[in-house]
């Protein structure tokens, strides 16, 4: 009889008769591993690293965060806010190792990097219903199989896919990350610590570190950007970039005010060297606890490292920086999952096959476990015989599973998760505010459910 395990408490022997395969030990991956194997199933979890690394990874643990440190908005008035609220409440790891490795980060959920991928490494190599294989998976394996391979299949893999799918292209677009400099080398006679709104989390409201140009500073370094030389990148020329990670130079192309507009923008924050709100702004986030990283928020690249090196010290409180990573850019495969995928993410010619996380079209790391979750909780549902958890369109997880699996979708693109594709209220509810509250209130009742239930058919099951 499977048992479903509480957090904290030891873990449910693995049931012999029911063994899946998971490919890929990224959130999704991890995601969909701990929720199979908390609830008894087995779990065979391929991970390619350390013998086989891609082009933006370079740490040899799990759930690596390759681009931001940030999880996004904590608050249930922002749909990723409700989404990790629900995942929460269902027993995430990503959650759980990310609310443990928290770094302040204002109203949002930030990590060090560094540990959160450590504590995710630590939960799945504890758990005693996985077995890691640290090894490529070339071909797709036999049996009720996740494929979870993220931003960057492997060659092989994604051959094997084209061949089972040999009229549905794998699509793909670009993602990039942004720099990460040395708290030391950052000037802070030319920057000072606050949050948008003072809406920090530590006492001085400091959670970031704010940057201020003058209108001269600003343009001599708007023009050194748009002129500055960037690093090719075989098919970036299609120009297929996911819009939320657009790099800083190629937005900045598209009039000189843009940036100060968006990453650059000064709203909220006022210099205390002069009492007034800066021209423009670069916001710093810390990327670990220990407050020695900091990340330039919003400036993703494919400019050349020598290029980033000369253009971003142009700012002045970065003159002398210490870059220790610099802007990447790097291809993210997806699947045309409106027309392949159902709404439990399983392949609709072959159903033993499911995917999970960004292959699947959904954009972000939180919504990337959040696939994860679903497709483990409803194969482990499958396997025992139980009716599907069913997440509906009313739910943040469901909403996310239904637009990557409904055939209206025409021109699929991937989309992080929002209020639009969320059910809306029978009652009028006037004021944005209020009524994303009342929805995040009727959603978190429903994961409530499903919760209760789930625990339920598990133990009586």
């Amino acid at each position: 009889m499977p048992t479903l395990s509480s957090p904290g408490a030891a873990q449910t022997a693995p049931c012999p008769q029911h063994t899946v395969t998971v490919v890929g030990a990224g959130l999704a991956g991890c995601e969909a591993a701990w929720q199979l194997a908390r609830r008894g199933i087995s779990v065979n979890l391929f991970e390619m690293k350390p013998d086989m690394m891609s082009p933006a990874h370079i740490s040899t643990d799990f759930a690596e965060l390759v681009c931001s440190n940030s999880l996004r908005s904590n608050d249930l008035t922002n749909a990723v806010g409700l989404l990790k609220e629900e995942m929460r409440r269902l027993d995430s790891v990503i959650m759980r190792c990310a609310d443990k490795t928290r770094v302040p980060a204002g109203g949002s959920l930030a990590v060090d990097r560094e540990a959160f991928s450590s504590e995710v490494t630590s939960a799945i190599m504890a758990h005693p219903g996985i077995t890691v294989i640290n090894d490529e998976a070339a071909v797709i394996p036999d049996g009720v199989t996740i494929i979870a391979t993220g931003p960057l299949t492997s060659e092989k893999l994604s051959k094997a896919l084209c061949e089972l799918l040999p009229h549905e292209r794998l699509l793909c677009f670009f993602d990039s990350a942004a720099p990460i400099v040395t708290f030391e080398s950052i000037d802070m006679d030319k920057a000072w610590f606050a949050s948008r709104y003072n809406k920090g989390e530590n006492a001085d409201g400091g959670d970031y570190i704010n940057c201020p140009l003058t209108a001269d500073e600003y343009e001599a370094f708007y023009s050194a950007l748009v002129g500055a030389e960037t690093a090719h990148v075989h098919g970036f020329e299609s120009g297929l970039v996911f819009e939320g990670c657009v790099p800083i130079e190629v937005m900045a192309g598209r009039g000189i005010q843009t940036i100060r507009y968006g990453p650059m923008k000064p709203v909220g924050l006022t210099d205390p060297a002069t009492g007034k709100k800066p021209y423009a702004v670069v916001q710093l986030r810390r990327d670990n606890a220990e407050g020695t990283l900091y990340n330039i928020v919003g400036f993703q690249t494919h400019l050349t490292f020598p290029e980033q090196k000369r253009v971003f010290s142009m700012i002045p409180a970065l003159c002398g920086a210490e870059f220790v990573r610099y802007g990447v850019m790097h291809r993210n495969t997806f699947l045309n999952s409106p027309k392949l995928l159902d709404r439990y993410n399983r392949l609709k010619i072959s159903p033993r096959l499911r995917f999970a996380g960004q292959i699947t079209g959904v954009e972000g790391y939180v919504e990337s476990a959040s696939s994860g979750l679903l497709t483990g909780i409803e194969t482990a549902r499958e396997l025992a015989g139980i009716p599907p958890a069913g997440f509906p369109k009313e739910t943040a997880i469901g909403a996310l599973a239904l637009y990557t699996s409904e055939g209206s979708v025409s021109d699929f693109q991937p989309m992080n998760v929002n209020f639009g594709i969320i059910a809306g209220l029978e009652d009028k509810i006037k004021g944005k505010r209020d009524r994303n509250l009342a929805i995040s209130a009727r959603s978190l009742g429903i994961i409530d459910r499903i919760a209760k239930s789930d625990k339920e058919e598990w133990e009586l099951n």
